[in-house]
């Protein structure tokens, strides 16, 4: 128990009993009460104490099932007030308490006082009193508490309180009624409105039986949308408890038990009623999933009258807080960022009917599948003709109106995606095929769940849970209640129609059908189509809604880059940009309503002509994005001029696959003039770092595909057998592997050991430098050495040029450089070699402008003069860019020609 405290008294008297304290839990009858301690790390101790000398009526009690000749026993008169009586007065009140008596059966006879110590009420008085109780039969008053007793009975029967008053006392008797005929009528008769009850049992945390008032029907009830642990029956007749199960109870007991509460009764199961039970302190079934002791279950919580949500919300908090049952817990997203988790996507293209493909806003494209929910699908083995391919969105019922529900609402807008769980790969069965990992989410446009109105309008199913599989949308419920609308309404699958069947030729190839075809294309002009499929940027799969046909599609009057071909025993590489013009096309037009016009055929049954979208010539678009060029056929066409001006304005821009538009006549000029003087031979190189005194590092072009297949094995080498941290001693001049900011490893070599925190090195294949840990380093495997790939930065300076000494004017001509040609691909021709590194003159890939000469116009560095003959046209070149520089006082020149007098001053020599 809670306390006790030893009463004084005289060694030599009799013993005076023990003060002990506790808190009542439950009033068992009019004599007969349970008293529990303080809760110290799980559910109090508690005993029953029977009051001493006083007797009040027995309450009713049910037949044992397990007699069918037993009757159900009633409560005798008064028995229930004096119950009532105790149970307002004392339920959760602090009692002091003494033993008076124990029977060698175990039971216990005392005195119980409200309050603190003996001082208080005494309860077994009250009750004789209020007439509710009577001592008991052959008792003298031989003590002053029997005393008592006898006067309080005395003043009861002069006043006819409760048993004494006139009559027999049937009016107090209760008509019990333990069953109910027809729960669910029962259930329905009260419209939802609060039955006033007494908790009279609990069963667990979220079952209990309740007395309803004022008709007297005893009732199991469970919470509705909840379960808490529970008390498993063993085979022994024994019950063991679940984790949490004990705490659960006592948590539901400490609150509800005999307290007046009303209950909302919301459905029935069998016998047993689904309710809320509603105290003035709060909502039990909220506060359970609260503190961690229910989850939430999906069959009950579609009852649930106050709103399911915050039921969800109650679990949520719980489980982010790792409470009791979840104190395990994982979240099925914890390993994502919240960037990952909760982003705005645009909608590119829709797999089937629970899956779509978004593009991010870092370019990346992502397959989304949608929530919880399950598309249409054959139901039976034999519904299908063996012998006939399955086309799933045709031939599987409300597929097609499923894909064209989520076409017509989403493709080319914007989305909200909240990633609900990562599903992972699973592997192949006998009955299940293999599955990749999924990213399931809820995908909301203006405010409307995309997966519950797929649901509401019967074109797809909710998947149902095992109730521990946390995996699942985080709008289920909504998902749930959808799903039930479109049943009541008969929606979609629902429906008793029949199926709706579509019947589509699919004449993609058919040469005889294709010709068939054609004329009656050529004599309707404009077609309204979809595109289902982009093959490459000019070839395309149409769906023609008024045909109900399937065509091959290709776009009249362009030459599109071919994408790459899997030939028998080959795969045949794609011409330069043919990627980019699929993906063009795939970004504009696929599965979005376009117009077509058919002007012929080719000879595998092709069509050919023209595809708008948006009012827009898709092939006049490729030509203008410099992704196609122009035609001959195209000369006898209406659209011929549009093409042609669209392909002037991209041969201009120079990009793409104009990109080396006018190359071949400047080789051909260029040799002839400059092999007198200089020898240049240009060639591609990208550059990766500039240093501080104007050297830069760059990669060949040529050999940039073998450096990158080399770090893609490196990398996966590494990964299946990581280096361990601290293994690796590192010496100087020694090649090594080194772990970048950016989380990966690159090849590098050891210029310098100051410490183990302070390990500098040289990334070989880029040019920059870093001082690292060593445990950021490791062992170069032989496979991926220097022999196998030599390094791929190579050091360069700028010819004809004097950089300055000044560390500001050296600043800025570095920024620049930096801007225009770090991380960019520029042509270089090796102009005379030095002792440090060759000297070099680089071009702009594009303009064919000469950085040096660049940096020389905008004042930032002063010209190199050199006496070799090759070099003086250049030379001249540059010394008239920088007397342009000196009069405009651009940078270095700002204050006039500073050499005459301070040269040596700014570093420079003349």
């Amino acid at each position: 128990m809670a306390s006790s405290a030893q009463s004084g008294g005289s060694s030599g008297g009799p013993a005076v009993p023990t003060v002990q304290r506790g808190i009542i839990k439950m009033v068992l009858s009019g004599c007969a009460i349970i008293v529990r301690g303080q809760p110290r790390g799980g559910p109090p101790p508690e005993r029953q104490i029977n009051l001493s000398n006083i007797r009040a009526g027995n309450l009713a009690r049910r037949a044992a099932a397990t007699q069918p000749d037993a009757k159900d026993t009633p409560d005798e008169p008064w028995a229930f007030p004096a119950r009532e009586f105790l149970r307002k007065k004392l339920i959760g009140k602090e009692v002091c308490f003494t033993i008076e008596n124990k029977t060698p059966q175990g039971r216990e006879y005392g005195m119980i006082y409200l309050g603190k110590d003996t001082n208080g009420e005494n309860i077994a008085e009250s009750l004789v009193a209020e007439g509710l109780a009577t001592r008991r039969e052959g008792m003298r008053a031989n003590n002053p508490e029997q005393n008592r007793l006898s006067e309080c009975e005395e003043q009861a029967k002069a006043a006819k309180k409760g048993m004494w008053s006139e009559g027999n006392g049937s009016h107090t008797i209760r008509d019990l009624k333990y069953t109910i005929e027809n729960p669910r009528h029962f259930v329905d008769s009260h419209h939802q409105k609060p039955v006033n009850a007494i908790i009279e049992h609990v069963r667990d945390g979220s079952v209990v039986r309740a007395l309803l008032l004022p008709d007297y029907y005893l009732v199991t009830v469970m919470l509705s949308g909840i379960k808490c642990p529970t008390f498993r029956r063993e085979a022994d007749g024994s019950e063991t408890p679940e984790p949490f199960a004990a705490e659960a109870k006592f948590f539901t007991e400490s609150r509800l038990l005999q307290r007046d509460v009303q209950i909302i009764l919301e459905s029935c199961h069998n016998q047993n009623i689904l309710g809320t039970i509603l105290h003035p302190n709060g909502n039990i079934t909220e506060l359970l999933l609260k503190e961690g002791f229910a989850r939430c279950v999906d069959w009950s919580i579609a009852v649930y009258t106050r709103g399911a949500e915050k039921l969800r919300a109650a679990e949520r908090f719980a489980k982010e807080r790792r409470l009791r049952i979840w104190r395990d817990y994982v979240a099925p997203t914890a390993n994502l960022d919240q960037k990952d988790k909760q982003f705005v996507a645009k909608v590119m293209q829709v797999l089937n009917a629970d899956a779509i493909v978004v593009k991010l806003n870092s370019g990346d494209y992502k397959t989304i599948h949608l929530s919880s929910i399950r598309p249409p699908r054959l139901e039976g083995e034999n519904t299908q003709d063996k012998n006939k391919k399955l086309r799933p969105l045709y031939d599987i019922p409300y597929m097609f109106e499923a894909r064209e529900f989520l076409r017509k609402k989403l493709i080319g807008k914007k989305v909200n995606v909240t990633v609900d769980y990562i599903r992972p790969a699973s592997p192949a069965t006998e009955t299940v095929p293999a599955f990749s990992e999924r990213t399931c989410a809820t995908v909301t446009i203006g405010g409307i769940n995309i997966a519950e109105a797929l649901v509401s309008k019967g074109l797809a199913t909710v998947i149902r849970y095992r109730q521990d599989d946390d995996q699942r949308s985080s709008h289920y419920d909504e998902l749930l209640a959808a799903e039930a609308r479109a049943i009541k309404n008969g929606k979609g699958l629902h429906s008793k129609k029949e199926v709706p069947i579509h019947r589509v030729a699919d004449i993609s190839g058919d040469t005889q059908k294709a010709k068939q075809f054609l004329p009656f294309l050529q004599r309707a002009g404009r077609s309204e189509a979809v595109v289902e499929y982009v093959f490459s940027g000019s070839r395309l799969k149409l769906y023609l809604p008024k045909e109900t046909c399937l065509i091959t599609f290709l776009l009249a009057g362009i030459e599109c880059p071919r994408g790459a071909r899997n030939l028998p025993g080959l795969v045949q590489e794609g011409e330069p940009f043919s990627e980019e013009a699929t993906l063009f096309t795939k970004e504009l037009v696929l599965q979005r309503e376009v117009e077509v016009e058919v002007e012929s055929m080719d000879k595998a049954g092709n069509f050919i002509g023209w595809l708008h979208i948006d009012g827009a010539n898709l092939s006049v678009l490729l030509v203008e994005h410099a992704l196609s060029k122009v035609h001959f056929t195209a000369e006898r066409s209406s659209y011929y001029k549009s093409l042609l001006s669209a392909e002037e304005a991209a041969k201009q821009k120079k990009e793409k696959v104009w990109a080396h538009y006018e190359e071949q006549p400047v080789e051909e000029v260029m040799p002839v003039l400059e092999e007198k003087e200089r020898s240049a031979s240009y060639k591609p190189v990208f550059v990766t770092e500039i240093t501080d005194d104007l050297h830069f590092y760059v990669q060949d072009v040529e050999t940039g595909t073998q450096l990158e297949k080399l770090m893609e094995n490196m990398r996966n080498d590494i990964a299946s057998h990581p280096p361990v941290e601290g293994s690796y001693a590192p010496r100087r001049g020694e090649f090594c592997i080194a772990k970048f900011v950016d989380g990966e490893w690159y090849r590098a070599r050891v210029e310098k050991v100051e410490s183990p925190a302070k390990i500098h090195v040289f990334y070989i294949d880029y040019g920059n430098r870093e001082v690292l840990p060593s445990t950021r380093l490791g062992t170069l495997s032989p496979a991926f050495s220097t022999r196998v790939l030599p390094a791929q930065a190579t050091e360069y300076a700028f010819a004809f040029i004097q950089v300055p000494q000044d560390d500001d004017a050296r600043t800025d001509a570095v920024d620049s450089v930096v801007r225009d040609i770090q991380n960019t691909q520029c042509l270089l021709n090796v102009e005379h070699l030095s002792a440090g590194c060759p000297h070099v003159t680089l071009q702009f890939a594009d303009s064919k402008g000469d950085v040096g000469l660049g940096l020389v116009k905008e004042g930032l560095v002063m010209v190199e003069v050199r006496k070799e003959k090759q070099f003086q046209k250049v030379i001249t070149e540059y010394l008239n860019a920088q007397e342009s520089a000196k009069s405009a006082r651009l940078n270095l020149w700002r204050y006039g020609d500073f050499r005459a007098d301070d040269a040596d001053e700014f570093g420079y020599s003349r």
